[in-house]
């Protein structure tokens, strides 16, 4: 017997996200961007996601069934993003998702958007060994995961006391007058500049724990441009971003990798937005081959947000069993990691 058909909708942020998946299979997807509406100002507004995933859901899912080749009735099963996220972007999704469940009659399925990213890579690479440690980065999230059972068993080792890398990635091309999102942008740049050139400091670097600090880094080139400008001095930006781009992408690889060997655990996954990240790439392939560890990483479609992240897990919950969310299902904008599936 063939494995259920699992729709998936992901809503938490500023895309609309829908998809199909089989078991390990992903279908079909499809994704609407409100990105370049939040563009001049730097950042997402929630109301304007909000407004925008309104508007793009019902597109979005016809969307995702056409490229799949299913319809709407061949659907097993609607998993949809309960939390973590922006409040009026998830009651869109959870909204949606709850009327496509009571119109089919089907079992719905709240589940935990972070541990979607990690729950995606099996549609690139396989099953996911157990256990194994995720590396989440994302503009939202910064986070070291030990993954025992996706539907099950997801223990937090460290998260961002401050800013998200990707955060910080943001605010620091907002310093350096490059566009947003600022991801992208720096590591262009930070490609054509001497990671050498610019010490900046690396936040909680030898603290034993597998927490997170970037604000300090955002503050040190903060000033390193105030001093610049001070002294009448042009900014040379590609150095400015690969000495900053060099002080994230260690500080992630390092302690992901002291979490595998300090667990035991030999498979790393690096997930969310970040993970196309061309540095953290290469140096997570560096630290994971020096230490024995294999590394996964998802295309970079299927790192930033998607339905398909969110429809992986959900083929995995009801893989193990677990009981449908009610109809009643709220929203939890600050839904804990430890929490696959909301209730």
């Amino acid at each position: 017997m063939s494995e259920p058909l699992i729709l998936g909708i992901e809503s938490s942020c500023d895309e609309t996200g829908v998809a199909l998946v089989r078991g390990c299979e992903l279908l079909g997807d499809s994704v609407a961007s409100s990105v370049d509406q939040h563009v001049r100002f730097g950042g997402v507004v929630p109301e304007v996601a909000s407004r925008a995933h309104l508007e793009a859901m019902t597109p979005t899912v016809r969307r995702a069934l056409d490229n799949a080749g299913v319809a709407l009735a061949d659907v097993d099963a609607i998993a949809v993003t309960a939390g973590p996220g922006l409040a009026g972007a998830l009651l869109v999704g959870v909204s949606a998702a709850k009327a496509y469940a009571m119109a089919l009659d089907k079992p719905l399925y709240g589940v935990n958007h972070l541990v979607g990213h990690v729950a995606v890579d099996q549609l690139e690479h396989g099953p996911l060994p157990k256990p194994s440690i995720a590396l989440l980065v994302s503009g939202g999230h910064t986070s070291l995961l030990l993954v025992n059972d996706l539907a099950t068993d997801v223990v937090s080792l460290g998260d961002t006391v401050d800013d998200a890398a990707g955060e910080a990635y943001d605010k620091v091309a907002r310093l350096l007058e490059l566009p947003y999102p600022g991801g992208p942008p720096i590591d262009r740049a930070a490609q054509k500049g001497d990671p050498k050139s610019i010490r900046f400091p690396r936040g909680k670097w030898g603290d034993g724990t597998y927490d997170f600090s970037f604000s300090g880094l955002k503050t040190a080139v903060a000033r390193h441009v105030e001093d610049a400008d001070r002294r009448g001095e042009p900014l040379v930006v590609a150095d400015i971003a690969a000495g900053f781009q060099e002080s994230v992408v260690d500080v992630l690889t390092r302690k992901a990798v002291d979490a595998c060997v300090e667990h035991g655990v030999s498979t790393l996954v690096i997930s969310g937005g970040v993970a196309a990240n061309s540095a953290l790439r290469a140096l997570a392939e560096q630290r994971c081959a020096e230490a024995g560890i294999e590394l996964r990483v998802p295309r970079p479609r299927l790192c930033t947000d998607n339905g398909a992240m969110i429809a992986a897990l959900g083929a995995e919950v009801v893989k193990a069993g677990l009981p449908p969310s009610s109809l009643s299902l709220a929203t939890d904008t600050s839904l804990p990691v430890g929490s696959p599936l909301a209730v």
